[in-house]
């Protein structure tokens, strides 16, 4: 069952718990189904891969992003920092994010 997720691509993040914790990064990839998300330079594992000419890979030990799951991340309020979030409907249904610390509208 895929959860409902209130976090965005390209949105700026910090880990909260963790092997990664106190880093912050960026969304790079969004797993609704799974609860997870790839955050950038966070969760870093090393992948041994073989040479593919074809594909134009070099092949030996490459560095990349694991995901990490959603509960473990917070997002950045622009003004109170690291928070909660909220959906409320506003005027004409419009759905917007809401910071629960002050109140303050995340979506632009």
């Amino acid at each position: 069952m895929a959860t409902r997720l209130r976090l965005r691509k390209d949105a700026p993040v910090p880990v909260t718990a963790g092997r990664d914790k106190g880093k912050t990064g960026r969304i790079l990839t969004v797993f609704p189904k799974k609860g997870h998300v790839l955050v950038e330079q966070v969760n870093m594992i090393k992948r041994h891969t073989r040479p593919d000419p074809s594909k134009q890979i070099r092949g030996g030990i490459v560095e990349k992003e694991s995901p990490i799951h959603i509960s473990n991340i917070a997002l950045i309020c622009t003004e109170c920092g690291p928070t909660r979030i909220q959906v409320r409907e506003k005027a004409a249904g419009k759905k917007v994010r809401i910071c629960v610390k002050c109140e303050a509208v995340i979506d632009k």
